[in-house]
């Protein structure tokens, strides 16, 4: 590529052709360490994901009590209504990663699309914070749905891209602080954000993880000298994703995704069937009554938690009686997913019987859960990026955000469909945990034929050969 050079150690960055322009690293650096750019896309992650996670912690509830119509008076949405519209814009957030893989691969590149993009997700936080009637939702969670969605493919791919063959082994790692991270911050959030809902009201409930979007992107910028910045490819990428090769590649991983797809149409009711149930349970701990969205703070609490006992004892004992790959973590995180909304179910025929138990059994539902998301959703970022061939990272990592998508829009489409004009449901009660904890089941079942045929390839980005002056 023209206006390349290279500098003492061999790296190769932008020509500097005038001085105020500003050389990047292009290729990660020969190391077997942690690259130098990793604590500033974790910083990032830690403020953007509380960020998200608080304000999606109280989307239900504001939609539920809080949502008011243009003369200022309260005009909420029943339940049923409420997980609908809840699952529907989980459901795009998850769509638009393909719009961010595309500007990424192909123009833009991974960090100009996430400084872009994050801009966008200021806005939507803040219009949220202004204005609480239904225009105000639209406006916010659509400018919400295209920030935080268009960065999600380009932050995981831009962490992949920090490493080469010599510090490959400690991806799997990176990859693990890095969703610890994402639930450090929602845990925090889960518990403030709704705390702030009841006391302060929905304005500053929405505006706290506005500001907290801010800093993200600005932690983002500052370590911008310190990233390895992969070029986009242009019509390369789109040659190599058009390729017999690259179809082959993207319809493999596909099929993967179309089972992990049922895995998050269950995975995300805790934020809104299962914090429905919480408010018919005794939420007393210890004395301290806790708040229906505060109880999905289990989750990330949970994984900060299982993530370091799963690396350190579960995966390394698992591992003496069965092969610990890719797929067969995922497989058997699918069936603890059946197994928590068995749970779930059996919880709420107690509800249903006028028996109410303690909020401490839904806790258990969630380690089970949150046990599946490490197996899971961990699972599914490292090996997204190892399968992915170079030129196609941000690209497969939106595939698999897809498959968030498709499992969020079925629950939507469920809830839509189950609803009546009344505020009724016909498939209410445990029927509808029973409903999904099946389909979970199957999808289980079928993963395990479909995992059997799956080759595996790897495929990491380069490294700076010293000497070398082109890509």
């Amino acid at each position: 590529m023209a206006g390349m050079a290279v500098y003492g150690n061999g790296i190769r960055i932008n020509e500097v052709y005038h001085f105020m322009k500003i050389p990047y690293l292009t290729a990660p650096v020969p190391s077997t360490e942690i690259p130098a750019g990793i604590p500033f896309i974790i910083g990032n992650e830690l403020a953007e994901r509380f960020s998200y996670y608080g304000m999606r912690a109280v989307l239900v509830v504001f939609m539920t009590q809080y949502l008011m119509d243009a003369d200022g008076r309260f005009a909420p949405m029943t339940s049923t209504e409420a997980q609908a519209y809840f699952h529907l814009f989980v459901s795009i957030t998850y769509f638009t990663p393909l719009l961010g893989a595309l500007l990424a691969d192909g123009l833009w590149g991974k960090y100009r699309t996430i400084m872009s993009l994050s801009i966008v997700y200021c806005l939507g936080l803040f219009c949220l914070a202004l204005d609480n009637t239904r225009t105000g939702l639209l406006v916010g969670q659509a400018l919400i749905a295209l920030g935080a969605g268009g960065i999600k493919p380009c932050v995981s791919a831009h962490v992949g891209d920090q490493f080469g063959s010599g510090n490959r082994h400690l991806l799997g790692k990176v990859f693990s602080w890095f969703y610890l991270t994402i639930n450090l911050g929602a845990f925090i959030a889960m518990l403030l954000v709704p705390w702030l809902l009841k006391t302060q009201g929905a304005p500053v409930a929405f505006l706290v993880p506005g500001l907290l979007m801010l800093s993200a992107t600005l932690l983002f910028w500052s370590g911008r000298y310190r990233f390895v910045h992969i070029p986009p490819t242009g019509m390369n990428f789109v040659r190599e994703a058009l390729s017999g090769e690259g179809l082959r590649i993207l319809g493999r991983l596909s099929g993967i995704y179309l089972f992990i797809a049922m895995f998050w149409a269950l995975f995300d009711q805790n934020s809104s069937s299962w914090v429905l149930q919480a408010q018919h349970m005794d939420r007393r701990i210890f004395g301290i009554e806790i708040l229906p969205s505060q109880i999905q703070a289990a989750n990330p609490l949970l994984i900060v938690l299982l993530i370091p006992l799963f690396h350190r004892y579960i995966y390394p004992e698992l591992g003496k009686h069965t092969s610990l790959g890719y797929l067969n973590k995922i497989t058997i995180g699918l069936f603890i997913t059946f197994l928590s909304f068995v749970l779930i179910a059996f919880i709420q025929l107690r509800i249903d019987a006028g028996f109410p138990p303690n909020i401490a059994w839904q806790l258990l539902a969630y380690l089970l859960l949150t046990s599946a998301e490490v197996m899971v959703s961990i699972t599914c970022l490292e090996f997204s990026y190892t399968q992915a061939p170079k030129s196609m990272k941000s690209l497969v990592m939106s595939l698999y955000m897809a498959a968030v998508a498709l499992g969020n829009l079925f629950t939507s489409a469920v809830n839509f469909f189950i609803g009546n004009p009344d505020g009724s449901s016909d498939l209410a009660g445990a029927g509808y945990f029973w409903f999904f904890a099946a389909l979970m089941l199957a999808t289980a079942v079928g993963f395990v034929w479909y995992s059997r045929h799956y080759q595996e390839q790897t495929y990491l980005q380069e490294e700076v050969k010293p000497g070398g002056n082109d890509f």
